[in-house]
């Protein structure tokens, strides 16, 4: 089997799918190259397949039969969305009639792995079995039509008996148990060295459904920064030789972020009833981004039953617990699952029957001491270590993981050990043990058989942990399907065209108050509709491309009512780092018109306004230091002159002498140099959200002198980076941008550069690259080096020009290196 990329390739009229070979780890245009060339014309053919003696799976990864005249290709493709519009655009491109064909936007490439290299005329083998071959009209089970409903709509009729059958479906599903095996483990960058069966084959009965997460798979640079590493393929093959022997599984998904991966087998047997498989993943790290910390989640559909795992890795330390709650919510928020029938809105984590969260949440125990806890622990006093237990705190206070329930421990703590040994972290840290590995369920008709660690695995300084459930799940009993499909479809012929739908909304006005820089603000209102089903959409404006700005979003923005049903739709405002701008100068304002549609009726109008509160975040250096006061006392005249004045390398044309670099820079680097300076993980862990607010207020209205009660250096450390992020125009112009990265192995050539920056650009790359001097003086302590900083701000110091493509990974090396040299360069006079 070998592995190449595929993209779909438009030119002068033609299209052809050409695919590339390439290395492990495709960092420059060296590493890969052109295999061949599949020019799409007659006889050119593509179809999704069941080769001969494979396990067909709904939702697994996708086989792909490519035919052009006596050539054929066999292509694996991973499942999703994204695959699915890729093989939609390329069957527009082979029958342009094709009335299946969907007009939509999609990513014309994806990666594939080349099962077979080409085969030369007829062979005597049966022909793989076509996915349209798969659905017979009249012997296809009920589990198949259902899937047939979701993965194949044909408009709103489709919607209509979709959304019925979901309100009926008790009338036509039975509850049948089957059991799920959930297991965690924190490897600690290791590689498997021991079996995993003792942790992953404990149980008498084998389990119909395995979901195996992991934390810290790797935890090198390379990992971190290109989010590639060997260990993948490591730990997924020690799990698949663990699974236990007594039965036959396949597997139904892979997903990582840097070193958090989640693994989904099903029994063979049962694989026919998982569908709409879908995976994605979110990284909570500094900035909200980095995947270095975060959570990875795989969703399916078994049976009639919707499912959600959702591995997590979150923020460490025990006095972070207020940032762990709160990366809890991010993912919650953030993590958005698509569905195959694109009118369905977007699917949340709390959205499934049944939701499993696993992962090394990193909750400790409040406040105690070592030497006490290992005494608890050596009278298995587990009740008395219970009530610090962090978050079954935060549990019983209800501010996190709502919903969710989780067993008693009656293991010992799983971390901190010594690798290779059961004995307690004795290094210089001295970690307090605690239960960091836990496993979550939310969800109806499920109950836990077992939750155990697995002291027998010593290859981390975590014990893997594991947890089976029985789970009650929705399996289709045939008969009653169709008639709950057919009662549906003749009340369906009698109500069509009846009449005009109708619906009545609780608001249509809407005011936003006192709108701050990346603090959201939601209003909601309630549809309300009539005795007719409807689909409904906001639609975009004549001659406006979105339906909203961009600092709105309506959540759903589409979806389909039963009758006399109601629906709440949430009005979200967030302002960041792409809007803010045109905010602050004026150029934009919180003003705009919604427009809400019916299907077959009328438009309703919402209006939506606000006030937006002008930040210092989001302002051009230039303008920055022509400001004396704080943002907020200015006059929005002042504001708009100052934001769209020319950027120039002189100062004299001015009346007023500038500042050297913005104050509000100053005020965050001084607090850092003065506090931070030997913190550990500075800039690579993320702050938290009320503190970030507390400083951007600070900045912005310079009510107080200094800085008050903020407890984490990593928000202030996070601020300022969200602060370079936000500038329009980067540090270094994006002008020079090419040149940086063409000098970005010469340190006086890049001194060259710096030198035609304007003056109060180039007075705020010294003043940065002094102050980052000044924290590798101390990384001893704070275990930065230039490569960790070179990374995080070579792409906030250099950033592309407008209209430029997202910057390549090489682009991104080039642009570390540029930062390195001048960290490196001791001589320079800043």
């Amino acid at each position: 089997m070998e592995s190449r990329l595929l993209s779909l390739v438009e030119s002068h009229g033609k299209s052809m799918i050409c695919l590339y070979k390439h290395r492990r780890m495709a960092i420059t245009a060296e590493d890969i190259c052109l295999d061949r060339v599949l020019l799409i014309q007659k006889g050119f053919a593509v179809e999704e397949v069941t080769p001969e003696n494979d396990l067909q799976i709904p939702g697994s990864d996708v086989t792909v039969q490519i035919t052009l005249c006596d050539a054929s290709l066999l292509v694996q493709l991973p499942f999703g969305s994204q695959t699915q519009m890729f093989l939609q655009e390329i069957r527009k491109r082979c029958s342009p009639g094709n009335k299946t064909a969907m007009v939509v936007d999609p990513e014309l490439s994806t990666d594939g792995e080349v099962k077979a290299a080409p085969t030369y005329g007829h062979q005597n083998l049966s022909r793989p079995k076509t996915a349209s071959e798969m659905v017979q009209s009249s012997n296809e089970s009920a589990s198949e039509w259902t899937q047939c409903l979701c993965t194949r709509p044909s408009g709103l009729r489709d919607t209509h008996i979709h959304s019925w059958l979901k309100q009926k479906e008790n009338s036509y599903t039975r509850i049948q148990s089957f059991r799920f095996f959930v297991g965690t483990y924190n490897v600690n960058g290791q590689s498997p060295r021991e079996s995993l069966q003792p942790w992953l084959s404990q149980e008498g009965e084998p389990p119909d459904v395995y979901c195996v997460g992991f934390q810290e798979l790797d935890l090198s640079k390379e990992a971190f920064f290109f989010n590639d590493t060997p260990k993948e393929e490591e730990w997924f093959k020690a799990v698949t030789e663990s699974l236990h022997p007594g039965a036959k599984y396949a597997k139904v998904k892979l997903v990582r972020l840097v070193g958090i991966l989640l693994l989904l087998y099903v029994r063979t047997e049962l694989a026919m009833n998982v569908s709409e498989v879908e995976a994605e993943t979110v990284g909570t790290g500094i900035m909200g981004r980095m995947g270095n910390k975060g959570g990875v989640a795989i969703r399916f559909q078994f049976h009639n039953t919707t499912v959600c795992i959702v591995n997590t890795h979150l923020a460490a330390h025990p006095e972070e617990y207020e940032r762990r709650n709160q990366e809890v919510r991010d993912i919650c928020a953030r993590m958005q699952f698509h569905q195959l029938e694109s009118s369905r809105p977007l699917l949340a984590i709390n959205g499934h029957d049944v939701v499993f969260w696993l992962g090394d949440l990193n909750y400790q125990l409040e406040g105690q001491e070592m030497e006490h806890v290992k005494k608890l622990i050596r009278a298995r006093d587990f009740q008395a270590l219970h009530q610090h237990d962090q978050l079954k705190i935060q549990l019983g206070a209800q501010v996190v993981f709502e919903g969710f329930r989780e067993g008693d421990i009656s293991f010992q703590p799983t971390y901190k050990y010594n690798p290779g040994s059961d004995d307690w972290d004795d290094s210089e840290k001295c970690r307090v043990p605690a239960w960091c590995d836990r496993i979550l369920w939310r969800g109806k008709s499920v109950s836990q058989l077992s939750y155990r660690s697995h002291m027998t695995l010593k290859n981390s300084d975590h014990k893997p942990v594991s947890a089976v459930f029985d789970v009650g799940v929705k399996v289709v009993d045939e008969k009653c399907y169709r008639k709950a499909f057919e009662d549906i479809v003749r009340s369906l012929d009698k109500k069509e065209n009846a009449s005009i739908p109708s619906v009545t909304l609780s608001k249509s006005k809407f005011l936003f108050k006192d709108v701050k820089f990346l603090q959201l603000q939601v209003k909601s209102f309630t549809i309300c509709n009539g005795p007719v089903p409807c689909q409904f959409e906001f639609i975009n404006k004549p001659s406006e491309d979105t339906y909203c700005k961009p600092w709105l979003i309506a959540k759903p923005n589409k979806g389909f009512l039963l009758p006399d049903s109601k629906l709440v739709i949430e009005l979200e405002l967030f302002v960041n780092k792409s809007t803010v701008t045109a905010l602050n100068s004026g150029e934009d304002k919180l003003d705009d018109i919604l427009v809400f549609h019916l299907d077959r009726g009328k438009d309703y109008f919402l209006s939506v306004s606000g006030n937006y509160l002008t930040s210092c975040f989001g302002c051009p250096i230039q303008a920055l230091c022509f400001m004396k006061e704080p943002i907020r006392e200015m006059l929005p005249e002042a504001i708009r002159e100052l934001t769209l004045m020319p950027l120039s390398t002189d100062d004299a044309f001015q009346d007023e002498k500038p500042l050297d670099i913005p104050k509000e820079l100053w005020m965050m680097v001084d607090r850092l140099y003065r506090d931070a300076c030997q913190q550990e993980d500075l800039f690579q862990q993320p702050g938290l959200r009320a503190e970030f607010e507390q400083i951007r207020d600070w900045l912005d209205t310079g009510t107080l002198d200094e800085l008050g009660p903020i407890s984490s250096n990593h928000s202030v450390a996070e601020a300022l980076l969200l602060f370079l992020e936000s500038l329009p125009e980067p540090v270094v112009c994006s002008k020079l941008y090419r040149n940086s990265l063409e000098c970005a192995n010469s340190y006086k050539m890049s001194s060259q550069v710096i030198s035609m920056l304007p003056r109060c650009h180039q007075n705020v790359f010294r003043y940065l690259v002094a102050f980052l001097r000044e924290l590798l003086r101390h990384t001893g302590k704070n275990h930065l080096d230039v490569n960790i900083l070179g990374s995080i701000f070579g792409g906030l110091l250099l950033r592309p020009p407008p209209g430029h493509s997202k910057p390549s990974t090489a682009e991104k090396q080039k642009a570390q290196q540029f930062i390195q040299q001048f960290l490196c360069h001791e001589g320079t006079t800043l």
